[in-house]
């Protein structure tokens, strides 16, 4: 179980008059399964970049887990490829075996990326 506390958490884009966040103070234990509801605008992907440390903002994060964004980006050239060709290039450290998990998770076949990684590691 891992805390993420956000205490006189304030973040406004630059320009603007209004802040997206004012004095913001909460906790969320990271066993609960949660979303984050609301209308286009109101600051749901920007949390997620200010977790992901891409803004500055004033008050303090704290949080002992790893914060990520998905889908990632794939180049156009990259979407003909098998993604353990690039997938280092998207995820530094991914491991292929959990790739293979969560494809089996969501009920899609993962023999082409068995395939692609054994090659990958006989080279």
């Amino acid at each position: 179980m891992a805390q993420i506390s956000i205490n006189n958490f304030t973040f406004g884009y630059e320009g603007s008059f209004d802040y997206v966040f004012e004095n913001v103070s909460f906790s969320i234990d990271t066993n609960w399964k949660l979303g984050f509801i609301g209308r286009n605008g109101k600051g749901k992907t920007t949390f997620l970049n200010l977790l992901l440390g891409k803004y500055q903002f004033t008050g303090s994060i704290s949080a002992s887990t790893k914060f990520d964004y998905f889908p990632y980006e794939i180049a156009e050239y990259q979407k003909q490829m098998p993604v353990a060709e690039f997938m280092e290039d998207l995820k530094p450290g991914c491991e292929i075996w959990r790739v293979i998990c969560e494809l089996e998770e969501l009920s899609e076949s993962s023999e082409i990326s068995i395939v692609i990684s054994w090659k990958r590691i006989l080279k």
